[in-house]
């Protein structure tokens, strides 16, 4: 999808890529952001998923968490460490004694919560001499690169996302005891609907996301799989370098993030705050009539065939195959 052409007066936009992301230069966050301002980078947040607001000081916690507010209330981690002070604010850090770097994977903030987070604002004060980049990609693309068969069989799963086997024992190098955590899982519709785009975008993730709740386990695994590398492509992605003081602002209900751990032993610290989201929705479009009537059927049949070797049209395989159409409102062309 084209970015549209828009104007801004209060502060400088220039596209990262073509399709994700932006840099925003002409703005101080340390002393403040106006109403107008807030305005403009909000409607740029929507634009281009992922905002980078270059030639910055570094913010002090009280602003950083004022910025983070004008976006709505703030999401609290249920494992990681709070800064002292400012349980607002969760410390990314990593350096020679760490067993573990945050975000080493693709992820999209904490989606295994009931109530994920809408965006989050991270601000690097301490960096490696080379190295940390951090990866994004867009979901929005994700989920327009797949074929209309595929689409159509997504529409209406559940992916369930959970937490236990990442929160457990990861902050014990930062005196975080497993006993004062909380590990939650929640159910979000694999497509979601960005409640303020309203595009689709797809909604799983390498971390969190262990299964699809409508299909069996070994149907589950394959899909899940096929996804998380489809929307691991280079096509859809962006690193970003970081210089001392960036922030990085992202939307987690359209893109994913992981943080390349390729500078140890060297450090890379900053300062993160997360703004709280909505609970996904469920996206709604009714599919093509043609591809309900014939199209749906024939992505199955050869996605089963890979698991099974075998074609609903020609075994037994059918009645389990209608089931998942049925439920998405679609139809099998081998019973009409």
């Amino acid at each position: 999808m084209a970015t549209p052409a828009v104007s801004y007066s209060r502060i400088e936009i220039r596209p990262y890529a073509p399709n994700l992301g932006a840099e925003v230069r002409g703005i101080s966050l340390a002393h403040g952001v106006s109403a107008q301002e807030f305005d403009e980078i909000r409607k740029a947040f929507l634009i281009h998923q992922v905002l980078f607001f270059r030639d910055q000081e570094e913010i002090p916690p009280c602003r950083h968490i004022e910025f983070g507010r004008m976006f709505g209330e703030l999401h609290a981690h249920p494992a990681a460490p709070a800064m002292e002070g400012y349980p607002e604010i969760f410390e990314i850090h990593a350096h020679r004694e760490s067993k573990v770097a945050n975000g080493e994977f693709w992820h999209s903030d904490v989606s295994c919560d009931e109530i994920p987070p809408l965006g989050t604002m991270l601000q690097l004060h301490i960096l490696p001499s080379s190295g940390g980049d951090t990866m994004f990609s867009d979901m929005y693309a994700a989920w327009d690169a797949l074929s209309a068969p595929m689409q159509n069989m997504l529409m209406g799963l559940t992916a369930t996302h959970e937490s236990a086997h990442v929160y457990l024992g990861r902050y014990a190098d930062r005196g975080q005891d497993d006993n004062n955590i909380s590990c939650p899982s929640a159910v979000h519709p694999i497509v979601r609907s960005h409640p303020d785009t309203k595009r689709q975008a797809l909604y799983i993730n390498r971390t969190f996301t262990t299964r699809i709740n409508e299909l069996s386990e070994e149907e589950g695994r394959v899909i899940l799989n096929m996804l998380f590398g489809h929307c691991e492509q280079i096509e859809f992605q962006i690193r970003f370098r970081w210089s001392r003081n960036d922030m990085a602002f992202w939307d987690n209900r359209c893109c994913m993030h992981r943080a390349i751990w390729d500078y140890w032993p060297e450090e890379r610290k900053g300062r993160r705050v997360t703004i709280k989201g909505d609970r996904p929705s469920q996206c709604t479009r009714d599919p093509d009539p043609l591809q309900r009537k014939s199209g749906v059927c024939h992505g199955i049949c050869k996605i089963r065939s890979r698991i099974r070797g075998k074609c609903c049209r020609r075994s037994a395989t059918l009645p389990a195959t209608c089931s998942i159409i049925n439920g998405i409102g679609g139809r099998c062309d081998a019973i009409r």
